[in-house]
């Protein structure tokens, strides 16, 4: 009995032994024949791609692994790269890039706002952009919506940016300009020569922070009161990662942009950035919810962008959000509100401090005027505060380029014929769905070609003089005749916003101080990747941009 059943197990273990080893080669062989189907796909992909899309020249790939993408990362001036191949190919040329891709990059004018002007519905976002972005602010925000998603929520939130809520929150930028200046008198009261070294980006991002929170929000975060602010730790701890190792992990995340998923210490600091902006607004939202229920709503809470929000959510139509968009607005408006606009406030006192001749001139306008102006004033009585802040967004655009990639097959128009690669010149080029198209902001914003020899030079006088602006310049359909903002359907709502916090910050600051490069005029000024391309002192950590400050008397 006992033998038989042996015989019995034995032969039950045999089975399963053979049959679990023919699964598993059944599983390999599934595997494999789904790698064929997705390398067959892209193959066919590819093909058509090529077979449809203008085959225009470019640059020669410097590495069959990277083509030109690790060129572009490790540039210190990626605007200059972009525009040296244009003076070499044209307004539309094609790039190798990593693994064997390429994309289309476009500087003509006329293309630009083909782009741009189709983009919701045309042109979208990369998988690598949307779960880059989905991943800082999570999904239904307007920064991912497409098509008529996209066209609901800015409809839904223009109001808040117009000229008549950005006017009624002039009120809230000085407020904080004038904190910041208490702050810096006290730091030079400390010192008995009169001045003082001042890390100026910190303060800006916390005048930014602090703008956000009572505009946004109609709450004090208390930054510039010296108090630790959860958000801010989130959004300083992104530029810690090793930049070597977070340099080729984005390079390889654009092919596979799953890479973004992975548990690994540059996805950990997105998802605590994104875990804790979401926890901040879910806090103020929660509390708006329960005073709206109960009709205690203050009337500046109602007015707030967050009042908005939750007033679009009881709404139907054409202006409901869902909860979940609501709540991905909110980590919007954090992130924008915050980056960009300290990011451009450093600049320009950067830029002051090395050229004295244009600080001096922009304090004698503000002192002359006198008061602190208007909105209606800052719109049109302070030119050369307005050709200081513009000159700062072209020289210094917080977003250095775009990529986006074709839902459909379209056909590009162009203000210049471009030659392709077997000599013919063609004045449109045809691209076919999924074929991914580039733009630099900065080699646009600082065209040699567009803007003239003195391209390169922070000039502010080209926005006040009759013939400043020159005639190829003014084909950018952009606010300005920038990118900085982007343009058409996708062109930033907030923009109105961050112009008129920069202009009243700045005028505070540029009155009552001087400020001039901690280290003389040979101080080196580098770049840092943030969640945006931030400056710093060569030899800082982090992003620390020290001036020296003495009030002007």
């Amino acid at each position: 009995m006992m033998a038989n059943l042996n015989t019995l197990e034995h032969l039950r273990a045999f089975l399963v032994h053979h049959l679990s080893a023919v699964h598993h080669v059944r599983l390999i062989n599934v595997a494999y024949a789904l790698g064929a189907s997705y390398a067959l796909l892209k193959v066919i992909q590819v093909i058509r791609r090529r077979l449809k899309t203008t085959a225009l020249r470019g640059p020669s790939s410097p590495s069959l692994l990277w083509g030109v993408s690790k060129v572009i990362f490790l540039s210190t001036d990626s605007g200059e790269v972009y525009e040296k191949w244009a003076e070499g190919y044209g307004g539309a040329y094609e790039i190798p890039w990593v693994l064997g891709n390429t994309r289309i990059v476009l500087c003509d004018p006329k293309a630009i706002a083909h782009l741009y002007g189709g983009e919701p519905w045309t042109y979208v976002q990369t998988p690598f952009s949307k779960i880059g972005t989905e991943g800082i602010v999570g999904k239904g925000s307007l920064l991912t919506a497409r098509g008529e998603d996209h066209r609901r929520q800015r409809k839904t939130l223009t109001p808040a940016f117009n000229n008549a809520a950005i006017g009624n929150l002039i009120s809230v930028f000085y407020e904080s300009a004038y904190k910041a200046k208490g702050g810096w008198d006290s730091l030079i009261e400390e010192h008995d020569d009169g001045d003082a070294v001042i890390e100026v980006q910190n303060w800006m991002n916390h005048i930014s922070l602090e703008t956000i929170g009572i505009a946004g929000f109609s709450h004090h975060f208390g930054s510039l009161d010296g108090k630790k602010t959860l958000v801010e730790e989130a959004f300083n701890s992104i530029g810690s990662t090793n930049q070597t190792v977070d340099l080729f992990f984005v390079m390889l995340a654009q092919v596979f942009p799953w890479l973004l998923r992975l548990p690994i210490a540059r996805s950990k600091h997105w998802q605590r950035l994104n875990d804790t902006m979401g926890e901040i607004s879910n806090a103020f939202l929660t509390k708006s919810r329960k005073e709206k229920e109960a009709g205690t709503l203050s009337e500046s809470e109602e007015k707030s962008i967050l009042g908005l929000l939750i007033k679009a959510e009881d709404q139907g139509g054409q202006r409901h959000l869902t909860r979940e968009e609501v709540t991905a607005q909110a980590k919007t408006l954090l992130l924008a509100g915050y980056e960009s606009t300290s990011i451009s406030l450093t600049w320009a006192l950067i830029e002051l401090s090395k050229n004295p001749d244009i600080q001096t001139k922009l304090r004698a306008e503000l002192l002359e005027f006198g008061a602190d102006p208007t909105y209606d004033q800052l719109l049109n009585g302070l030119p050369y505060l307005d050709a200081v802040v513009h000159e700062t967004l072209r020289m210094h655009a917080p977003f250095s380029g775009f990529t986006r990639m074709a839902a459909v097959d379209d056909v590009i128009p162009l203000s210049k014929p471009v030659r392709t690669q077997s000599g013919k010149f063609v004045d449109h080029i045809s691209v076919t769905k999924g074929t991914y198209l580039s733009v630099s902001v900065p080699s646009i914003n600082r065209s040699t070609a567009l803007w003239g020899p003195d391209a390169k030079e922070f000039n502010p006088e080209r926005w006040i003089r009759e013939d400043g602006i020159p005639a190829a310049a003014k084909e950018i359909q952009g606010h300005r005749h920038l990118l900085t903002f982007l343009d058409g359907p996708r062109t930033c709502l907030g923009k109105g916003f961050a112009v008129t916090e920069f202009k009243i910050v700045l005028s505070v600051l540029v009155k009552h101080f001087m400020f001039e490069l901690r280290d003389g005029p040979e101080t080196v000024i580098e770049i840092v990747n943030g969640i945006l391309p931030r400056p710093k002192v060569a030899g800082e950590q982090g992003t620390a941009a020290p001036l020296r400050v003495r009030r002007f008397e």
